[in-house]
């Protein structure tokens, strides 16, 4: 059973500055909801009873969006305006489920996932990267589904323009299981054109088991400097965990980038 998942939120999110020189990019509006509620109430849907904010000193702002009850309390007190008591009540409910790890020097989303190592309980966990949304299909739902048939880890896909391979991990397949999942034989971390072996690309949604933990420990600074997940998911795959591809049915959404984040509002604003 997967109950709990990890929500990596240090970055700066430097690609959509200016925006992001105040404010926390997660806590940006997508039409006229925060961006890191849609990850939230994916988790919720999905059956996630807990869920750890990896947050920095810098992003602090994101802890008191959960944490400002008193600003709620003396607003209900004074105008018992029934939209801010739904808003109000709706914080509360994700505050019980919220846990919160620090990562205060930007060393990767794999240093970033090793802070939560004391705090996992079961032998597998979600990830979910706030950064992209899917929407109209619950992706992490019917991951925890494959997961549950199959007993091991399941990673997110979609196909990308092989052009454009040097931008994310890419699978390697071993073989298909059926229409939309596979088994993965390698996963490459942002390769040229010429050396991707296919075009199959990670998408931020992962079912892992505890035992990465044991291989981030031991790994160093990889491409750009940073501890990548991805090396510690390819060793776990040479010493034969099995990892299965899941080619999602939702609707993918880039945030990260300002023409993503105005591309996600139209998106969803048509839903």
């Amino acid at each position: 059973m997967i109950r709990q998942a990890i929500i990596p939120l240090a970055g700066l999110g430097t690609r959509l500055l200016p925006l992001t020189s105040v404010y926390a990019k997660e806590l940006l509006p997508i039409n006229g909801k925060v961006g890191l509620e849609y990850i939230l109430d994916e988790c919720i849907d999905a059956g996630i009873k807990e869920i750890i904010f990896i947050i920095s000193k810098k992003k602090k702002l994101i802890k008191k969006y959960f944490y400002n009850d008193n600003f709620y309390k003396k607003i209900i007190k004074k105008k018992k305006d029934s939209r801010v008591i739904n808003e109000y009540s709706k914080i509360k409910k994700y505050k019980k489920l919220i846990k919160f790890v620090y990562q205060n020097n930007p060393k990767g989303t794999g240093d970033a996932i090793l802070k939560t190592k004391n705090l996992i309980k079961d032998k597998f966990f979600l990830i979910l990267l706030p950064d992209d949304l899917i929407i109209k299909k619950n992706c992490s739902k019917k991951m925890i589904s494959i997961h549950n048939r199959y007993k091991c880890s399941v990673m997110a896909s979609m196909k990308v323009n092989r052009n454009t391979v040097k931008r994310w991990g890419i699978y390697s397949k071993k073989k298909n299981i059926n229409r939309d999942n596979f088994y993965i034989k390698d996963v490459i971390e942002k390769p040229d054109v010429k050396s991707a072996p296919s075009n199959n690309a990670v998408i931020g949604r992962y079912i892992l088991p505890k035992k990465i933990f044991t291989q981030l420990k031991k790994k160093q600074k990889g491409k750009g400097g940073e501890i990548h997940i991805t090396d510690s998911i390819r060793q776990l795959i040479k010493q034969g965990e099995q990892f299965i591809g899941h080619g999602f049915n939702g609707k993918y959404l880039d945030c990260g980038t300002m023409h993503g984040y105005i591309k996600s509002s139209l998106e969803i604003s048509k839903l």
